[in-house]
């Protein structure tokens, strides 16, 4: 089945539906109507025999440079190979994917006038499983992500290479085996598919994603740490937190507070606790992850706006004025992406310390030194908190915002950029990193909480815990754990750990 996307309007929802999916999709038939009036208002700019940048002129530092009419479809063509200049391994083809939509959903709003039959032979692409081989590398989130934007273009006229069914070939053997014919490109339509922010923000959109589901399980893997270290409820009681007012802090804290309710662990020191305070740990995760989540739901609308935008250049606009502006830089996206680092890593930290106070005997209110069932003779998950941490600072560093790192090129014409596309791309990594540290926390807390027996937890959380004990059993003596924090990990980034307590994407957090 089709998914009809109306450009301008595209939901988060639908964003990650696609996505996630994999599925076919078109654009609305009013919004094709509209590109095929914007290939006639540029058609009547052309006849007036004025200068079009990147339609009768060459691109970049040549603008200057004007193109004979004999030779504007060879322009097009042109351009689309000389940009084909990506490095690195292929992006996804889920990646790619949102990519083509993304493009489509761009072109559909009728400013880039290209013909119709471009945006449908990018949709029976995907429609095919004609994927595009588009190297990771190469794009400086300025002057669209001209690299990789081109990889997918030069597919659409039958050359560089392609994926048909998983299987890596020649564009054009693939758009063969597909029954799809190479698009000849005419005036303009080489210049539009690849100037552009798509690249930048499918990556960045594949971030939060991603981000969002592990900062909601999160506080999952709070609850269980927080009965496993006999923590205190109270700092979760609701009217601490609409005294503050934040949002993101008061779903935080309702969430923990509703997967505690019933402990009996937790009611068997409620009136004798021993500590005053807990550490700030477990005292302040709402704060801290309810922070993250308001930071993810903000970048999430730039990032829904970006993705129903206008982004290549010149525009035909719609009193037929062919203007040259500078949609394609993609700043907007590459600080969404760096705010998305920021609380990905952010997640990540507060739940290392959790693992570190755990495996604590000093801090962990009566467990076994590493959780270890028979401490000295046994090590327990003493270095998987090791790991934990290597994981933590790994993506501390690569928080580091990378929009502030512009750099000139296409001599000094294109003189500030914005890196976005590597702003987003690193995402992939941290949430990767991030779903491990979960995962060794998931793990802790679960050995922690079944040294409190007889006492157990809550009903909701001793359906997790069977959850984690699927991907790690008990740890009743030392053995390899490599394959239990893989397996953690994958259960902590494939969806929501409990079902029903929060909004589980992103997707039905913005709508």
């Amino acid at each position: 089945m089709s998914v009809e996307l109306v450009p301008g309007q595209v939901g988060m929802a639908q964003l990650e539906a696609l996505y996630r999916s994999g599925s076919a999709f078109h654009i609305s038939g009013e919004a094709m109507g509209q590109v095929a009036g914007a290939v006639e208002r540029l058609e009547k700019a052309m006849s007036k025999g004025e200068a079009l940048y990147g339609v009768n002129t060459g691109f970049g530092k040549l603008a200057s440079v004007r193109i004979a009419e004999a030779d504007l479809a060879a322009l097009q063509r042109n351009i689309v190979l000389s940009h084909s200049a990506g490095f690195g391994k292929p992006l996804p083809a889920d990646v790619v994917r949102l990519i083509i939509a993304l493009k489509c959903i761009s072109l559909g709003r009728g400013a880039s006038a290209v013909r119709p039959v471009v945006i449908e032979r990018l949709q029976q692409m995907v429609a095919s499983d004609v994927i595009p081989l588009v190297p990771e590398k190469g794009s400086v989130g300025a002057s669209g992500d001209l690299a990789p934007l081109a990889h997918v273009a030069a597919t659409l006229i039958g050359e560089g290479e392609a994926f048909y069914k998983g299987e890596r070939m020649a564009a054009g053997a693939a758009l063969q085996k597909a029954g799809l014919e190479p698009v000849e490109l005419q005036a303009k339509e080489g210049l539009a598919l690849l100037n552009g922010t798509q690249v930048s923000t499918a990556l960045a959109l594949v971030g939060l994603f991603d981000a969002w589901n592990l900062a909601t399980n999160s506080l999952v893997t709070t609850a269980l740490s927080i009965d496993a270290a006999m923590g205190s409820s109270a700092p979760f009681r609701d009217e601490i937190h609409t005294l503050r007012g934040h949002r993101g802090q008061i779903d935080a804290a309702r969430i923990v507070r509703d997967l505690l309710e019933g402990s009996e662990i937790r009611e068997s020191h409620r009136e004798d606790d021993l500590r005053v305070q807990d550490p700030y740990c477990l005292r302040c995760a709402p704060q801290v992850v309810g922070a993250c989540l308001d930071q993810l739901r903000n970048a999430g609308h730039v990032l829904r706006t970006e993705a129903n935008a206008v982004t290549d250049n010149p525009l035909v606009l719609s009193d037929g004025e062919v203007v040259s502006g500078g949609n394609f830089h993609a700043e907007p996206v590459g600080l969404a992406a760096d705010a998305i680092a920021l609380a990905i890593s952010e997640v990540g930290s507060i739940a290392q310390r959790r693992v570190a106070l755990l495996v604590d005997p000093s801090l962990s209110f009566g467990l076994p030194a590493f959780l270890s069932a028979n401490p000295g003779l046994q090590s327990g998950l003493m270095i998987a908190e090791v790991t934990s941490a290597a994981l933590m600072s790994e993506n501390r560093a690569l928080a580091n915002p990378r929009t502030v790192d512009s750099t000139p090129t296409s001599a000094n014409q294109e003189d500030h950029v914005s890196m976005a596309c590597h702003a987003g791309r690193r995402l992939i990594e941290m949430n990767e990193n991030l779903s491990a540290i979960l995962g060794i926390e998931a793990m802790s807390a679960v050995q922690g909480i079944e040294f409190r027996a007889p006492l157990s937890t809550s009903d909701a959380l001793q359906t997790v815990m069977a959850r984690v004990r699927e991907a790690s059993p008990v740890l009743d003596s030392d053995r390899m754990v490599d394959g239990d924090i893989a397996a953690a990990a994958e259960l902590l980034a494939s969806g929501p750990l409990c079902e029903g307590l929060h909004e589980a994407t992103i997707g039905e957090a913005l709508g």
